[in-house]
């Protein structure tokens, strides 16, 4: 838990670093550019898209004609926009997440190993195609995970739990691997991801928590419903932040984990003998097998 807090902690002050805050633009700029694109042209079409299919439905119908005796008819008029903010939103996130591990995390870990882990050796092993491989079959079990526990967001209680676990897995595997990609050797990697799985997690747990935020505005009433296109660049924004100061939590939690191991390297937990990280950096942290010594001959 002290780990969790000191890289929390460090990861606020580095938000406000000039460097970090120039780096949050370009993923910001490319991001609304991009949603305020597809809202402009695609927004209007969907919203009466929707509208129809609600219009068509015989049991809605129904609801509208109850609400409205209850002198509750203009929830009618954000059902559609809520439903689309409902099903944009995932992807906007996970877009966010990408945009962010693609543009910002390399450079934020350059910046924290400068900055704290100089001395801290890099073992650079693994390729940048292994990294996108990584990185894309984690947001493609995201989007799966998502699509599959979709039903179950009609539950209310599970809104507020299943999008945010997703969102944080999704931040744990790909943060925390683009923390460890330029310092730690696949083994290494495998260790850490082994030994602080629940810390990692927690840590992307609370991450996705806090992304969630920007959706419970748009659905905490009507008037943030209706402008969601003209609010989306605060809401991205929001996501952009959040994930930078993800990327920067994992990254230093990450590599006091890798810097942690590597002090303790002559001991392993079957007590067998672990190489010493700069002997070979593409196989450290492997247990030697035992070898019986050649019995020395008298001279």
């Amino acid at each position: 838990m002290s780990m969790i807090l000191d890289s929390f902690w460090r990861a606020l002050a580095y938000c406000l670093h000039p460097r970090v805050m120039l780096l949050s633009l370009l993923p910001l700029l490319l991001m609304v550019a991009l949603w305020l694109g597809l809202g402009y042209f695609f927004w209007e079409p969907a919203m009466d898209g929707v509208r129809a299919v609600l219009e068509a439905s015989q049991l809605l119908q129904s609801i509208w004609h109850w609400l409205e005796r209850l002198h509750l008819g203009g929830l009618k008029t954000v059902v559609a926009p809520l439903l689309l903010i409902f099903a944009a939103t995932p992807v906007i996130v996970m877009l966010s997440v990408l945009v962010v591990a693609f543009m910002m995390t390399p450079a934020i870990v350059s910046l924290v190993a400068q900055r704290r882990f100089s001395t801290l050796e890099r073992c650079a092993t693994t390729s940048w195609f292994a990294a996108l491989l990584w990185t894309m079959g984690s947001a493609a079990m995201a989007a799966l995970a998502m699509v599959v526990s979709a039903p179950l967001w009609l539950v209310p209680p599970l809104i507020l739990v299943l999008p945010p676990l997703i969102w944080g897995w999704l931040s744990y595997r790909v943060m925390a691997f683009d923390a460890l990609c330029v310092h730690a050797s696949p083994n290494e990697r495998r260790e850490i991801f082994r030994r602080h799985r629940v810390s990692l997690l927690t840590m992307g747990w609370v991450t996705g928590t806090l992304s969630a935020a920007p959706s419970l505005v748009w659905a905490s009433g009507a008037m943030f419903a209706v402008y969601f296109v003209p609010l989306l660049p605060l809401a991205i924004w929001i996501y952009t932040f959040i994930f930078a100061f993800s990327s920067l939590w994992f990254t230093h939690y990450c590599l006091a984990a890798l810097q942690l191991l590597r002090a303790h390297s002559p001991a392993t937990p079957d007590g067998g003998v672990i190489d010493a990280p700069g002997a070979d950096c593409s196989t450290p942290f492997l247990p030697h097998e035992p070898t019986a010594q050649a019995p020395i001959s008298a001279p």
